[in-house]
């Protein structure tokens, strides 16, 4: 840590000196600080409150804020205020980080504030209640993107992050303008993949713009946080934080805006599915069996919500030799072309396992901008003319449909 940075025990000792104004203990004492992440001046965490309280623990809310604000040190503060079934933690649980999100939670999220100290601002988790899947109905189209498509997997591994960077990357050499949003929170990877480091600048309107690198913007909480800090939150704050780096980014005008998505089918992603108006969703898989049984949560999961999938895609199809280039089926091959067609979805493309692909993202130098004439970088090319297509059929039935009239 260099020195002058502010540390874990000079923010709690910060927040000691706040009294909760029910029980009169301080809010450490009491409990009700959680998600606590200290890194390189930037300081994030959570107030818990009973639910019952709901917006009349703002005042508390904003005065840890302002105590964290003073330190020095301080660069950015971000402070959720979290409201709980049952009630507030119990004493002496400062630091339970509880990631199970399959309990039974009743949510209810207050706008954090950021003070960048010209720095840039750290967003924090916007306004959110309800929880998946009767949560409120999507918000209207954002000004300026055309459409917003969703890059998705049923579990992890397999390359989905990868895939939507080099798949954005291709629809900007359509011609396409482009925008890139990374949706993992806990393991944000695009600015490492595009070479992007930094932190993003504010607006006047105290809007994020966002980064830039061969021809994309892109926006992560990877830019917000030290990478190796880890994102110990609960749902409803990882998606109210989601909806604020889409909402509150000046993204400008883009034709498509690509949204890796963190991967599963949990909370988040159907939460996510509900809030933003998604044009549709694309499902990256391996062909193993295990792989393609998670396709089919995916699917139904966007279906469920109304989100159309716009396709598949098979990634590490095949592997080809670099040396001899003879192609070997390691993990099978087609599962996702056969499960496409099973489900009457479109089967986008098939994209090879090749060292290259790896070494070139794992160096900030995707292979469709660093090795454009590669093969590799052709079949990503192929699977954006077919999205481009998709996505345009899409709009076009959009536009078409006639509005529903619903009576309740």
């Amino acid at each position: 840590m260099s020195a002058g940075e502010v540390t874990e025990a000079q923010v709690l000792a910060a927040l000691r000196a706040i009294k909760d104004p029910i029980s009169g203990r301080d809010v450490v004492q009491s409990g009700m600080i959680s998600g606590l992440a200290v890194k390189g001046g930037l300081v994030s965490f959570a107030v818990e409150v009973d639910p019952r309280q709901g917006a009349k623990m703002e005042p508390l809310r904003k005065a840890c804020e302002q105590a964290i604000d003073a330190l020095a040190g301080v660069l950015s503060v971000s402070v959720v205020l979290t409201a709980h079934k049952g009630g507030q933690a119990q004493p002496g649980h400062a630091h339970d980080h509880d990631h199970d999100h399959g309990h039974d939670h009743d949510h209810d999220h207050h706008h954090g504030h950021d003070h960048g100290h010209g720095h840039a601002q750290q967003p924090a988790p916007a306004q959110a209640r309800g929880r998946a899947p009767q949560g409120p109905p999507k918000a209207g189209a954002i000004p300026g993107i055309g459409a917003i498509v969703a890059v998705a997997s049923g579990k992890g591994g397999v390359g989905k992050s990868t895939t939507a960077v080099n798949l954005a990357l291709a629809l900007a050499g359509l011609g396409l303008k482009v925008g890139l949003m990374d949706a993992d929170i806990y393991g944000p990877s695009i600015p490492r993949m595009l070479g992007i480091d930094g932190q993003p600048e504010t607006t006047e309107g105290q809007k994020l713009r966002p980064m830039r690198n061969y021809g994309i913007a892109c926006m992560s909480m990877g830019f917000l946080v030290p990478e190796d800090t880890p994102m110990i939150w609960r749902g409803p704050m990882v998606m109210s934080a989601i909806e604020q780096l889409l909402r509150e980014v000046e993204w400008g005008d883009l034709d498509v805006l690509v949204v890796d998505l963190p991967p599963g089918t949990g909370d988040a992603q159907l939460t996510m599915a509900q809030r933003v108006p998604l044009t549709g969703a694309v499902i990256v898989s391996t062909p193993q069996d295990i792989a393609l049984l998670d396709v089919k949560k995916g699917v139904n999961m966007f279906r469920k919500v109304d989100v159309p999938v716009l396709g598949i895609i098979e990634n590490m199809s095949y592997y080809l030799c670099p040396k001899c280039g003879d192609r070997a089926d390691i993990f099978g091959h087609g599962g996702a072309k056969d499960m496409a067609g099973k489900f009457g979805t479109e089967f986008l493309g098939e994209i090879p396992l090749h060292i290259a692909i790896r070494e070139t993202s794992d160096a900030g130098q995707p292979i469709v901008v660093s090795q454009p004439t590669s093969p590799h970088a052709e079949a990503y090319r192929k699977v954006a003319v077919r999205l481009r297509e998709k996505i345009a059929a899409q709009l076009g039935e959009t536009q078409r449909r006639a509005p529903r009239i619903v009576i309740q």
